[in-house]
């Protein structure tokens, strides 16, 4: 016993090394470990041997099975960058899908041509910026915030797993473009779109009037004078118009994007690997910054198509539902209303404009917040070695 204990102590790695390579261990087993190493400890300062004290730090700060490190607000700060930054960028596209969707006998061509004839056309194409730009910040604050929060707490708690119908994904969680926990499908769908369904939900006042501002059905000139025009009309439930088939809308699209992304990840990584296992003659190697931002870039342009593609009905009548409210009144009278007036094509009216925007936007959004989580990651882990 007094062998094995000095083993254990004077190992060239400490406890938060050994941790660090064997992330795939499950919370039970990581306890075990912490035990194990406090029991050898106590044994080898006990005993005539010498031995170097283990430094170690407390489980709630050791990363578990991909799971991370940083803080609830850093995820917040970080989705409000990303989501800030692609709103403004792809605004001119957002109010041409807008414009496209308030009715179908329009087109992309003649809508454009119509702006860039108009006075101030580059003004033009940023109208609304404001409300998109906060819609979109802190609407992506409060989804990537409260995402990592239910995927923390799924992958620390095994919280569906006790059910039987999801399972911790397995796989090598080294060599992977993924800062994120490493969840199954079945807990990648529900988390993303219960995160999606609840930030919906508290931005949707904002949202209303960002889709009203982009279109031209309505000539506001202010927030404020917006938000008052709106409770004058339609009183408080005018800020919630179209939230039914908005939540029908986002919350498939999420799961169905967060699904697709990290099973994207996970294939382009496992190829990526098998091609760099083949290269240097099986030698393992962790991937570089250049490639896993390349990894999830195109992850999340696939992605955001696919999902796009499936719940594009809804967010045309979504658009209907925002823009006239008293004529379509809800999802179930608009769809066949919108079906009857402009036929089955209007509910994919804006779909290019929709795939293409969601395509660049997602993957720009997921790519920077992933990034910005790695470095993050990248630091705790150095302040780790170096208390160690």
């Amino acid at each position: 016993m007094t062998i094995l204990s000095t083993l254990l102590v004077n190992t060239k790695h400490s406890e938060v090394s050994f941790a660090k390579y064997f992330k795939p261990l499950n919370n039970h087993r990581e306890v075990s470990l912490r035990r194990l190493f406090a029991e050898s400890d106590h044994v080898a300062h006990s005993s005539v041997l010498p031995a170097r004290s283990v430094t170690t730090l407390p489980i709630e700060d050791m990363p578990k099975d991909g799971t991370s490190s940083s803080s609830a607000a850093f995820h917040f700060v970080a989705g409000l960058t990303t989501g800030c930054i692609s709103a403004s960028l792809l605004q001119p596209a957002d109010l041409l899908k807008t414009r496209v969707q308030q009715s179908s006998s329009t087109s992309l061509l003649i809508t454009l041509r119509g702006i860039l004839a108009g006075p101030s056309a580059l003004r033009q194409l940023w109208r609304g910026t404001l409300p998109s730009v906060i819609r979109t910040g802190f609407g992506s604050a409060l989804y990537f915030s409260t995402l990592n929060a239910l995927r923390q707490n799924v992958a620390r708690s095994n919280l569906l797993a006790s059910t039987g119908l999801v399972e911790a994904a397995k796989g090598n969680l080294q060599y992977s473009s993924s800062s994120l926990p490493r969840l199954s499908n079945v807990a990648n769908l529900t988390t993303g779109a219960t995160a999606r369904a609840s930030a919906g939900l508290i931005m949707m006042p904002i949202t209303v009037i960002k889709v009203r501002y982009e279109s031209s059905l309505y000539s506001y000139t202010s927030l404020w004078g917006a938000g008052s025009a709106i409770f004058k009309s339609e009183g408080f439930k005018g800020f919630f118009s179209g939230f039914g088939a908005t939540a029908v809308r986002d919350a498939p699209y999420a799961g169905m994007y967060v699904l697709f992304y990290e099973q994207s990840k996970r294939r382009l990584s496992q190829l990526q690997r098998a091609n760099l296992l083949g290269e240097t003659s099986g030698l393992e190697k962790e991937m570089k910054s250049s490639t896993s931002v390349s990894i999830n870039f195109l992850s999340g342009m696939l992605a955001a198509g696919l999902a796009t593609a499936f719940t594009n009905p809804f967010d045309a009548i979504k658009t209907r539902l925002q823009l006239m409210p008293k004529k379509y009144g809800n999802t179930f009278k608009a769809a066949p209303l919108m079906v009857r007036e402009d036929g089955i094509r209007s509910l994919f009216d804006g779909l290019g404009l929709r795939m293409g925007r969601k395509a660049i936007s997602s993957a720009l959004a997921w790519t920077l917040y992933e990034e910005l989580i790695r470095r993050a990651e990248m630091r705790f882990e150095d302040k780790s070695e170096a208390r160690a």
